[in-house]
């Protein structure tokens, strides 16, 4: 029975390979839909064989005291939605979060970390249809606890508890969030993930903070490697304002809102057919809700807003248009307008949002035949996406759930944020049990997914062969082994802040030494002999490497095979008055 097992599990193994190979490869779908099949049977065949296999281990064991157990296999794979990050991957994903931190302190933050859970209590009620995404932990010391879904129901819950004396604060934390969701790994929707998030709580003067939150957006992307992106706006009270003109029952609007948020994937005849015959909404109030929401632009769609008699005589959708106004001056004097899209589709489906909204997409954003931000007219709306071909598949487990064709969805946006005015204050009252608490602290903040962003600047990094350490220099030592001249130097080079490093053994030889310090590309070979230490220099090589033809190629100047002779006490500032540091320290990694 056990080679039985083998064999199925490898060719298992085998129809897996040729499955992802047709896939990446776009094969014909009917012949990777037969692969798919098979592959299904193999380990439904698989499955069968395992419990019969432990059917029969039971009744032997049960027969025969005292008989030798098999030990039982365990699956060595990470949970459903997370993943494992190598040292190469690592070194990307902390130079995102390096560039990420930079910006928030450069704008004035002040870093804040909560906890992984809360109480499940003060998660519910604030995300309206993803409330089902929270992952809900067991009863643990008769805590209801759930992980967090967010950072910024924990932070508004943080405010509450100050008391509202931490006003006019900037707060920024980095960390996991998690979310009960059907993942797509390869475009970094997972189930535990990095965000990033900036907020500016307190009063202030109008769309200020929210300002200087967008600038802020359009400072991290402009550094990052994600290509060239657009900040979608829109404003809750204009959308609430449209809602009332258009007729939509006040028990309707955060589910319509949601429809309509889908309008960047969906073309509008799905949307409308998700509100009329989802959600219940006449038809003819979800073709006047169509005529608004179509609309993107700049500041000169708030001149054909204005215009609109109907639309400016509502109260809440006034004041929502000048505050539109007033935002796109500030973001003006910032000068991020051309990366300002006012998208009317805008909705972001949480509760808690009462005021500006936005978030930033690139063209990986969308799903394939999608564009990230398209057209306006609706004449030329694109078409739908190729439907995504979804099954029920049994895991592990034995339990149903949705298989995805990841070539088939986006990235999705990679940062998102909005004002929460009415959050804190939701906390404070219901803390104090009194519904007018005057505990209330107007907030506004961004969310940057860093698993997002990832997905969309590792490829580009393995395109471009960016090395994966840090380590500036590497010290060698010819004959002897020299190993205590060599740690002598390796520690002054790091008390001096320069990465440095050596082979941990006593008497390498040189090729082993220069093979060692290649493979994390160190452009600094410092090599060490007995002359040399004798009379107070060492030699240095200078290394580069290069992508040529697809693979890394080590490149030498002339003169660079024999390296240069430098004084051991001027040795630090001769390394650090090189071009290659100089390029370092500019992150031109």
């Amino acid at each position: 029975m056990a080679s039985s097992l083998d064999a199925l599990e490898r060719e298992i193994e085998t129809q897996n390979a040729l499955f992802h190979e047709l896939r990446l490869s776009g094969s014909d779908p009917a012949g990777l839909e037969e692969v798919k099949k098979k592959l299904g049977e193999l380990k439904r065949s698989l499955g069968q064989a395992k419990a019969k296999a432990a059917g029969d281990s039971s009744a032997a064991s049960g027969s025969k005291d005292g008989a030798a157990k098999k030990k039982e296999r365990i699956l060595l794979k990470t949970p459903k939605g997370t993943r494992d990050y190598g040292p190469t991957e690592m070194f990307c994903r902390e130079y995102v979060e390096r560039i990420v931190k930079d910006c928030f302190t450069t704008y004035g933050g002040s870093c804040l970390d909560t906890p992984v859970f809360e109480r499940k209590e003060i998660l519910a009620g604030k995300y309206g249809e993803d409330a089902k995404l929270i992952f809900d932990l067991m009863d643990q010391g008769g805590e209801q606890l759930s992980l967090r879904y967010d950072h910024t129901v924990p932070l508004a819950r943080y405010l509450a508890m100050m008391g509202g004396t931490n006003t006019q604060s900037k707060l920024w934390q980095v960390g996991k969030v998690y979310r009960r969701d059907n993942p797509v790994m390869s475009k970094g929707r997972m189930r535990e993930f990095s965000q990033a998030d900036f907020d500016i709580s307190g009063v202030w003067d109008p769309m200020i903070p929210d300002a200087e939150v967008i600038s802020l957006v359009c400072t991290i992307l402009s550094k990052l490697d994600v290509g060239e992106f657009t900040i979608k706006i829109n404003h809750r009270r204009i959308l609430d304002g449209i809602f009332e003109v258009c007729g939509v029952p006040a028990d309707k609007i955060r589910t319509i809102s949601s429809a309509v948020d889908k309008l960047d994937k969906l073309p509008w005849a799905d949307v409308k057919k998700e509100m009329t015959e989802e959600k219940g909404l006449d038809p003819s109030v979800a073709d006047r809700i169509g005529e608004y929401v179509k609309h993107k632009g700049g500041p000169e769609l708030l001149d054909q807003l204005f215009a609109d008699t109907a639309l400016s005589a509502n109260a809440s959708a006034k004041q929502g248009l000048e505050d539109m106004g007033l935002l796109f001056t500030y973001l003006s004097a910032y000068n991020v307008l051309d990366k300002i899209s006012f998208d009317m589709s805008l909705a972001r489906g949480l509760d808690y949002y009462t005021g500006i909204i936005y978030e930033a997409i690139v063209e990986a954003s969308a799903p394939p035949g999608f564009k990230a931000n398209p057209p306006v007219d609706p004449s030329s709306a694109p078409a739908a996406p190729p439907k995504k071909k979804t099954k029920k598949v049994k895991n592990e487990n034995g339990e149903e759930e949705e298989e995805i064709d990841e070539s088939q969805v986006g990235v999705g946006s990679i940062a998102a944020g909005g004002r929460y005015d009415n959050l804190v204050g939701m906390f404070s009252a219901a803390a104090s049990g009194d519904a007018k608490s005057k505990g209330s602290i107007p907030c506004i903040g961004i969310s940057i997914g860093l698993d997002r962003i990832f997905a969309i600047v590792w490829p580009r990094w393995v395109e471009k062969g960016i090395r994966s350490k840090e380590t500036m220099v590497y010290i060698m030592a010819a004959g002897d082994g020299l190993l205590v001249e060599r740690m002598k130097l390796v520690k002054e080079l790091r008390d001096a802040g320069i990465k440095a490093d050596f082979l941990a053994k006593k008497k390498p030889k040189l090729p082993v030494q220069f093979a060692a310090g290649e493979r994390d590309e160190v452009p600094f070979a410092v090599i060490l002999g007995e002359n040399e230490i004798k009379e107070g220099y060492v030699m240095v090589k200078q290394q580069r490497w290069e992508m040529v033809d697809g693979k890394k190629v080590k490149v030498l100047a002339e003169g660079d095979e024999k390296g240069e002779r430098v004084n051991r006490g001027q040795l630090i500032d001769w390394l650090r008055a090189t071009q290659i540091w100089k390029d370092w320290e500019e992150g031109k990694l």
